[in-house]
């Protein structure tokens, strides 16, 4: 049985991060590829970026919290969250995938998995990681985050055009903001606690 700590963990990651990420460049990556090549090697290269992704970001999360004392850790993951959930109601709908391009001579998966590695390299939702592994359990972070980031590659593939077509992008903006913001007020009040 998961210790309730841990799946609360978990879920707040995936919580954060999923929100975080819907409609982000990402997302949009991976629908773009899936309209000209099969799914599975997408899902796979996108999968296989986050998780070395997340690998790095829980390890600098939790190394920087082992020399930072828990309440500045708190106080900074505080004031980034702060800046992400502004900067995501301010931003809404401005985010540009960019012209997808893929590089000859590659397969789709290596060719996924680069264009997401450089694409989400120190990203908010990195970075997020990072601060969610500096004041909470690593292992939890990254298995919430990954799954997070890995589901919502898959809704990019499969999914993306039908969810965009009944919910404008605006709105999962909106509430990826005010979760940030959420999670930026729990951390403040950890930090002054």
């Amino acid at each position: 049985m998961i210790p309730a700590d841990t799946f609360s963990v978990t879920l707040s990651s995936f919580s954060l991060i999923a929100l975080a990420e819907i409609g982000d460049k990402s997302q949009l990556v991976c629908m773009t590829l899936a309209t000209r090549h099969r799914h599975w090697p997408i899902l796979l290269g996108a999968a296989t970026a986050f998780l070395i992704l997340n690998i790095l970001a829980v390890v600098f999360g939790a190394g920087v919290a082992a020399w930072i004392p828990e309440r500045v850790t708190a106080g900074l993951v505080a004031i980034l969250f702060g800046i992400f959930g502004v900067l995501t109601l301010m931003n809404e709908g401005h985010e540009d995938a960019g012209e997808v391009v893929e590089q000859p001579g590659q397969g789709i998966f290596l060719t996924t998995l680069l264009l997401l590695l450089v694409a989400e390299f120190g990203d908010k939702t990195q970075i997020a990681v990072a601060g969610l592994a500096g004041s909470l359990p690593p292992l939890p972070v990254w298995i919430g985050a990954s799954a997070a980031l890995i589901t919502v590659s898959a809704l990019g593939i499969w999914a993306g055009r039908t969810l965009l077509q009944r919910l404008p992008i605006h709105w999962l903006h909106r509430l990826g903001g005010l979760v940030f913001l959420i999670f930026a007020i729990l951390a403040a009040i950890r930090a002054i606690g």
